[in-house]
């Protein structure tokens, strides 16, 4: 099963990832789902967290080489708006 891509995301505050899917649906995100895995710690910096990108396929948001989340995780625990 596809799933959607993602279209645009933001931080909404220290813990919370805004994700609109180009089916039209938004959903919040709750990074604190994974704050606590090693690869996410750094998140824990609000600077770092709040300079979410997409990329270019829209089948993930990351913030460096190192972290991403996959359109899968975003969307599977994701929570409708």
């Amino acid at each position: 099963m596809k799933h959607p891509t993602i279209i645009s995301a933001k931080a909404t505050d220290s813990n919370t990832l805004l994700i609109e899917f180009d089916n039209s649906i938004t959903k919040n995100y709750d990074i604190r789902r994974v704050i606590d895995r090693e690869m996410f710690m750094p998140l824990r910096n609000y600077s770092l967290f709040k300079n979410v990108q997409i990329d270019s396929g829209g089948y993930a948001v990351f913030w460096n080489e190192n972290i991403d989340i996959c359109e899968y995780e975003l969307w599977t625990n994701g929570e409708n708006c």
